[in-house]
C-alpha cells in the first residue's frame, strides 16, 4: 500500500501549472501524443485509430522523434496508439522520454497490463496512466469494458503511477456511463465520462433523444468535481460539454492551438495537426516556426470533440482563468483525501 504522502504527491503528478504557465506566453509547444504503433489489441467498431497490417515503429526511429520533439521546446508526451503497451520496447520508449525529460503519459485499454509491466512501468519513470473503457459489459460495438479489466485497474490503483479512467458517451455507452464514473469515484480513482469524438465529418454521434440524459451526467460530474470527488476533467471542458449538448457555438471564444501548443505524430513519422487532421509532413522537418502557422481559427472547431485540443486552446486564450477554476476542486479533492485516510487509519 502506498504511504499517505505518497498518495497526495501522486495525485498531483500530472498537475505542473508553473511549467504549463511558460507555455501559455511563449511560441513553444506544451504537448506531443505520439502513436508509438498503429496496431492493437481489439477491433472496436468506431475506431479510426489503429491498422494491425502496420509494423510498429522502430526503437530508434521513436527516439529519433522523441529527440526532435523535445527540441522544439514541448513538454509533456502522451504515448499513444493503437494499443502502445503492444510495442516490445515500450518500457524502453517510457525511460528515454524520462531521461529526455518529459513528462510522460500513457494511454491504454488496459488489456495487455501485468504485474511485472505495471513494475517495469514504474521503475521506467512513467508518470501517468490513463486507461480508456466505454461501459461496463462487452457489446458488439465495443470491447473496451471495465469488467474485462476491473483486476487490472486495482492492480494499478496499487502504483506510484497517476491512474485515471476515461469513459465516453454514446448511443452505446449512455446507458452505463454513470455506472462506470461510480466505479472509477467510489474508489477514489480520477474518472470522467465524456461525449465520444466527433469524426472526420465532425458529426458528433450522440443520439439527440438522449440529451436530457447527456446533460444529467455532466450536470452530475460538475456537482461531484465541487464537491470534492477526483472527476478528471477541468470546468472548462465540462461547461464546453454541455455547450455541445445544447447546441450552442463556442468558436468565438478560442483560437484552436492544435498543431501549435498540442499536437500529434503518427506511428509512421508525420506530423498530425490533431487525431483527426493528419498530414504529410515529417515531424523531423518541423520548426517552431512551422507550428506557429497552425495557431488560427479553423473551419472544423465549431462542435470539436478533440477534447485535449479544446482544452489546450481554452488554457492557452485564458490560462490564469483556466488554472483559477481548477484550485478550488483541488483542493477540496486533498481535503477529502486525507480524511477518507484518517477514517482507514482509525478502522
Amino acid at each position: 500500500m502506498l504511504k499517505r504522502m505518497d498518495r497526495i504527491k501522486r495525485q498531483f503528478k500530472d498537475v505542473n501549472y508553473l511549467q504549463a504557465a511558460k507555455r501559455a506566453y511563449d511560441d513553444k509547444p506544451l504537448q506531443c501524443s505520439l502513436y508509438v504503433t498503429d496496431q492493437c489489441n481489439l477491433d472496436c467498431s468506431y475506431c479510426t485509430e489503429y491498422d494491425n497490417t502496420q509494423e510498429h515503429p522502430s526503437l530508434e526511429d521513436l527516439k529519433a522523434r522523441l529527440r526532435h520533439i523535445r527540441s522544439l521546446g514541448t513538454l509533456r508526451i502522451a504515448l499513444v496508439g493503437g494499443e502502445p503497451l503492444l510495442h516490445p520496447d515500450i518500457v524502453e520508449i517510457v525511460r528515454y522520454a524520462r531521461d529526455l525529460q518529459f513528462s510522460t503519459s500513457l494511454t491504454t485499454n488496459a488489456f495487455p497490463l501485468s504485474r511485472t509491466l505495471i513494475s517495469e512501468l514504474e521503475e521506467a519513470g512513467l508518470e501517468v496512466m490513463q486507461i480508456s473503457v466505454d461501459r461496463m459489459t462487452p457489446s458488439a460495438i465495443t470491447k473496451k469494458t471495465l469488467k474485462s479489466v476491473a483486476g487490472r485497474i486495482e492492480m494499478m490503483a496499487q502504483s506510484s503511477i497517476k491512474l485515471h479512467i476515461t469513459g465516453t458517451i454514446c448511443a452505446d455507452t449512455i446507458d452505463e456511463a454513470r455506472f462506470v464514473l461510480d466505479y472509477g469515484l467510489s474508489r477514489g480513482i480520477p474518472t470522467e465520462v465524456r461525449l465520444v469524438h466527433a469524426g472526420p465529418d465532425q458529426v458528433m454521434r450522440v443520439n439527440p433523444a438522449t440529451k436530457q440524459q447527456q446533460r444529467q451526467i455532466i450536470m452530475d460530474m460538475i456537482a461531484r468535481k465541487r464537491d470534492g470527488q477526483k472527476v478528471h476533467t477541468s470546468d472548462a471542458i465540462l461547461q464546453y460539454q454541455l455547450d455541445l449538448i445544447d447546441g450552442r457555438a463556442r468558436e468565438d471564444d478560442w483560437i484552436c492551438a492544435a498543431g501549435y501548443k498540442l499536437f500529434f505524430v503518427s506511428a509512421k513519422g508525420k506530423f498530425l495537426e490533431c487525431s483527426m487532421r493528419p498530414t504529410e509532413r515529417d515531424i523531423l522537418d518541423m520548426t517552431v516556426e512551422d507550428l506557429k502557422e497552425y495557431y488560427r481559427r479553423k473551419s472544423c472547431q465549431d462542435g470539436c470533440g478533440v477534447y485535449c485540443a479544446v482544452s489546450t486552446s481554452l488554457y492557452t486564450a485564458q490560462p490564469f482563468k483556466f488554472i483559477r477554476g481548477e484550485i478550488a476542486p483541488r483542493v477540496k479533492q486533498v481535503v477529502r483525501e486525507f480524511g477518507v485516510m484518517k477514517a482507514v487509519d482509525r478502522a
